[in-house]
């Protein structure tokens, strides 16, 4: 039973500040020590800045074609972390994002604080380097500037130097450039608006360092120093480079590598220090369905190079840790995670929840009255399965297991209208009640390949009558109330499972391998759609979804 309304606005701004803890996974383990890692969810290409307080720490991450864009979180010790913004709304150019452009968009962004203000820079492959700002990262941003148009030109990061002048390390996408493995280093205005010089290549990883890429860039006494992963995302290691100049020329070491950690990777991230003088590195390691997961590893300089991890044999090449002390940042903060679960009982949709383009309201629309309402979408004439919907309302996967049941309600005014929640990737599938006649089936649908236009395949697993019926003559619907769940194992192995009363719940359909998206990982939410044609939109009313273990 949801609360009465008025009872309901007065417990808003309550509920807004209270610590949200994952029942599936939380890294700190309440003695003073983290485990890796911090945040177990697909973060891409993280990048972290520290405001003047020196005590406010703000996280960003790749997100691609994903709407809203740019995630921000926040955390006070690098391991509490919580979603606080976005910093993209809408995706430009348009006319490209109003779609489902899978794997296009923000790629490894770099976020700044300069001059009072954050800044976000990223590459585009095929529009080129984007930069937003603002004053306070938890509130609005401004409209994407474009600072240069390209194409081929990724994982951009600037670095304002002692005498205010501006510069951009950048990497190259081979498919849209026609090279690789390759930094570059161009000066942009002191505003940090366009370039005004031309590229200059600062290392050539071709030889023993393939698939360098995701430069991030410091000035630390006196050195300029470039760190950026290479050697491939699942299989790389990170790389430190210095130079007296920002044009270089840069001698560079190997830093952290996987070693004998299971810590596949390490990849890309950011170097940050406290306010206590600790350096902390945050960088992702790729484990396939689920995404790209955040890690955080204490940062040692030895001989003038920083050594992250822990260096066992002395080699100034450190290995991931797993378990470690906490980053000293003058106190203790209070645990808190990403939120995961909602009920849908404020009137803005939750920050952890994406779509697959820019939303439009006829995707849906939050409520003030306890659930969010999702409209079904018009599916193409020539339709072969969901690669094509922009309106999957979806989140990020939160641990490697995980439970997820969600209370919902359907309205379907015309036959092949369909709703129900799906994990989303290259591979995907779906639990859905279907309109057939007068009444529903519960039927899982399935799809090996999507981005390859291969077909669904459906199994029909119950029929259903329908819970109730409009009395109007009107356009009338029929509707369903029903529970549905996933269960996500170890080795990314999901089932479904349904209930008519939320207590006794039936395994529904076959066991199914989630698969990464394009670039991202496999995300698990919510679907609604109906045949092309000229039929009134149904709807999806979600009560809630709660993500236990």
């Amino acid at each position: 039973m949801k609360l009465p309304l008025l009872l309901l606005m007065a417990a808003l701004p309550m509920a807004s500040m209270a610590q949200y803890r994952s029942q599936v996974w939380c890294p700190d383990n309440g003695d003073g020590t983290y485990t890796n890692p911090v945040i177990n969810a697909d973060y891409s290409d993280p990048d972290v800045c520290v405001g003047p307080s020196g005590t406010d720490f703000y996280l960003t991450a790749s997100s691609f074609n994903c709407v809203p864009g740019l995630p921000i979180l926040h955390s006070n010790d690098l391991v509490n972390w919580k979603i606080v913004s976005h910093a993209i709304k809408k995706m430009v150019p348009e006319e490209v994002f109003d779609k489902a452009a899978h794997g296009m968009g923000v790629w490894a962004p770099s976020i700044r604080y300069h001059n009072g203000e954050y800044y976000i820079y990223w590459g585009d492959p095929d529009h080129g380097v984007f930069m937003v700002k603002t004053k306070d990262p938890t509130g609005e941003w401004e409209e994407p500037v474009l600072v240069m148009k390209s194409k081929g030109i990724i994982d951009t990061t600037p670095l304002w130097d002692d005498d205010g002048r501006c510069y951009l390390v950048f990497g190259w996408a081979g498919s849209r450039a026609g090279f690789k493995s390759v930094l570059s280093v161009c000066e942009l205005s002191a505003d940090g608006t366009k370039a005004i010089g031309n590229p200059v290549i600062v290392f050539d990883g071709n030889n023993t360092n393939r698939t360098v890429e995701g430069p991030k860039f410091y000035k630390i006494d006196g050195w300029y120093w470039i760190l950026a992963p290479a050697g491939g995302v699942p299989t790389g290691w990170q790389l430190a480079m210095r130079s007296k100049s920002p044009f270089g020329p840069y001698e560079s070491k190997m830093v952290l590598a996987q070693g004998k950690s299971e810590v596949n990777g390490p990849h890309q991230g950011g170097l940050v220090r406290t306010s206590q003088g600790e350096d902390w590195f945050l960088h992702f390691q790729d484990k396939g369905p689920y995404g790209r997961v955040v890690h955080l590893q204490p940062v040692n300089w030895v001989k003038g190079w920083p050594v992250m991890g822990v260096d066992k044999d002395g080699d100034l090449c450190g290995d991931p840790v797993t378990r470690y002390k906490k980053p000293n940042v003058g106190k203790t903060y209070p645990i808190q995670n990403p939120v995961e679960s909602d009920e849908f009982n404020e009137p803005v949709l939750g920050k952890q929840w994406q779509w697959h383009a820019n939303y439009n309201p006829k995707f849906g629309q939050p409520t003030p009255y306890g659930f969010y309402r999702l409209y079904t979408n018009k599916l193409s004439e020539n339709f072969v399965n969901l690669w094509e919907a922009p309106n999957l309302l979806l989140q990020k996967t939160p641990a490697d297991s995980f439970t997820a049941t969600a209370k919902i309600k359907f309205a379907a005014k015309k036959e092949g209208q369909y709703a129900g929640i799906i994990m989303m990737g290259l591979d995907y599938s779906a639990l859905i009640v279907k309109r057939v006649g007068d009444k529903f089936q519960l039927q899982q649908v399935t799809c090996h390949k999507a981005d390859k236009g291969k077909p669904e395949e459906v199994k029909v697993i119950a029929e259903l009558d329908a819970t109730d019926k409009d009395k109007i003559d009107y356009e009338p619907a029929i509707y369903e109330e029903i529970y549905l769940r996933l269960t996500v194992k170890d080795g990314a192995k999901l089932t479904f499972a349904y209930s008519k009363n939320g207590k006794k719940f039936e395994t529904a359909g076959d066991e199914f391998q989630m698969r990464e998206g394009k670039w991202i990982g496999a995300k698990f939410g919510f679907v609604a759609e109906e045949p092309a044609g000229k039929a009134p939109s149904g709807f999806l009313d979600v009560d809630w979804i709660r993500v236990t273990k």
